[in-house]
């Protein structure tokens, strides 16, 4: 048999690239030199607080924004020039509006089936997010969480290559958060770059594959969710328990400082050894005081995020004081 050969191995071009993006609102700087990138067959979650710039961001990369500076490219196409070419191969989701309030589910889907070459099936696409029941109800007789599944639904019609998801599961009850879950992360399974941008921390650190931190503009932290989880400090042991313990005398007993962080959760500030698991459980055992939960050594997202975007805030005002000052010198 002739000797195998290796085959070279061929760089991925990502789905999304993004390259020292500015979007600026007259003297207001939205989105300050930020950069990403998103893999097709991945969900990359775009994470940050009101204002931080994720909807401006992906705004562009639909192209229905424009930039101040900085590259975009869609599947190596540019948004805007290109857009009649790409359209084709995007879904947009939307958070809240874009369908008439009097049209039947039913009808919208198969409507917006009707716009593309590569369509869904209109009865399997309703079936997929949970509205067959309902596809003779209008926009408006629909709940909050069923008009965002079906957003997310006509965001699907086209089989896009591309999808771009602002707040997917909002208003939706834990039973359809379930449901999305499936369906974005088969999305991605199926070759799909996913690129949703959400507030539910839980959401991101259970579907994305890739998450990227906004705040002020700027990109602040990014990774798959266990790297993130694990670039951080975790020399500390965290447990729920009723609220209102005792700290001080907890703390006395293990030998360290131990903080209520909110009602119910608290905080041992030691790394979390054998011995000093051992001992947070044996002075509750020995007070009859129920324990919730226990994470010893392991950051959550939520922590990860709130650590990195209260870091950048505090960054950017004292940045604005500076400019405040030398305005008045």
């Amino acid at each position: 048999m002739p000797p195998a050969t290796s085959r070279p191995t061929l760089l991925a071009v990502p789905a999304v690239e993004v390259e020292s993006l500015v979007v600026r609102y007259g003297s207001l700087t939205a989105v300050d030199d930020l950069s990403f990138s998103a893999e097709a067959g991945a969900v990359t979650a775009v994470l940050g607080p009101n204002g931080a710039g994720k909807t401006s961001t992906l705004e562009v990369c639909e192209g229905y924004r424009s930039a101040a500076s900085g590259s975009v490219r869609v599947l190596g196409l540019d948004p805007q020039r290109d857009h009649a070419q790409l359209v084709e191969q995007l879904g947009v989701m939307l958070q809240r509006g874009g369908v008439y309030p009097g049209i039947r589910v039913r009808e919208v889907i198969a409507l917006f089936c009707a716009f593309y070459a590569a369509r869904l099936d209109p009865d399997g696409l309703m079936q997929s997010v949970g509205l067959a029941e309902r596809a003779r109800s209008t926009w408006r007789q629909l709940s909050g969480g069923e008009q965002q599944r079906l957003s997310l639904a006509l965001a699907l019609a086209g089989a896009p290559k591309v999808a771009f998801l602002d707040e997917p599961t909002a208003s939706v009850d834990v039973a359809g958060r379930q449901r999305v879950r499936e369906l974005i992360r088969g999305l991605a399974d199926g070759g799909c770059c996913v690129v949703l941008s959400t507030h539910e921390l839980e959401e991101a650190e259970r579907v994305a594959d890739r998450v990227v931190i906004v705040d002020h503009g700027r990109v602040v932290a990014s990774g798959t969710p266990g790297e993130l989880m694990r670039s951080m400090r975790a020399d500390e042991l965290r447990f729920g328990a009723p609220p209102g313990l005792d700290v001080a005398g907890l703390g006395a007993s293990v030998g360290a400082m131990v903080r209520e962080e909110s009602a119910g959760e608290y905080l041992v500030e030691l790394a979390p050894s054998p011995q000093v698991v051992a001992a947070v459980t044996a002075w509750l055992a020995e007070r009859d005081i129920p324990l919730a939960d226990l994470r010893a050594g392991r950051k959550r997202l939520e922590d990860v995020y709130l650590a990195l975007t209260t870091e950048t805030s505090v960054a950017a005002e004292a940045r604005l004081a500076r400019r405040g000052r030398r305005r008045l010198q």
